[in-house]
């Protein structure tokens, strides 16, 4: 499988559910995981994209360790994307309109939170690595980026 079969592979399964897991360290080593909203920008190829507040936890783990993984997957679990990378947390005007008008639409439990669109920060994860797997067929398929 080629970086643009699987890149292609994971807007698929971003447009259907809408969501995924990410994961981070926290200052004690721990892994951290949460359910966030995902974005590929068009134009942007090799980056996973999120919002959140400046305030959240993920922010200041990220800053310490920039190594996550992210878990994408379809709802009938038939298609199953790990990817890993490096984040970096951006704080641009442009960028951050960029996401929102992807994610925007679905962050209705993220609004109830945080309600100033402007006091968010763009968490971009550059991909690494990502595994494809296809369990029923029992496939398993590793891509370096």
């Amino acid at each position: 499988m080629e970086k643009h079969e699987v890149l292609t592979v994971l807007e698929q399964i971003i447009d259907e559910v809408k969501t995924a897991v990410l994961a981070t360290v926290d200052s004690d080593g721990k892994p951290k995981m949460r359910w966030v909203t995902p974005a590929i920008i068009r134009g942007r190829t090799g980056a996973i994209y999120t919002v959140t507040s400046p305030r959240a936890a993920k922010v200041k783990q990220v800053k310490s360790n920039p190594n996550v993984q992210w878990l994408f997957q379809t709802r009938a679990l038939d298609r199953i994307i790990i990817v890993e990378g490096k984040v970096n947390v951006v704080d641009n005007p442009s960028i951050r309109a960029e996401v929102l008008e992807v994610v925007g639409p679905r962050l209705r439990a993220f609004w109830k939170i945080n309600m100033d669109e402007r006091d968010l920060l763009v968490l971009e994860t550059i991909i690494e690595k990502a595994v494809f797997y296809i369990p029923m067929k029992g496939k398993k398929e590793a891509v370096r980026f």
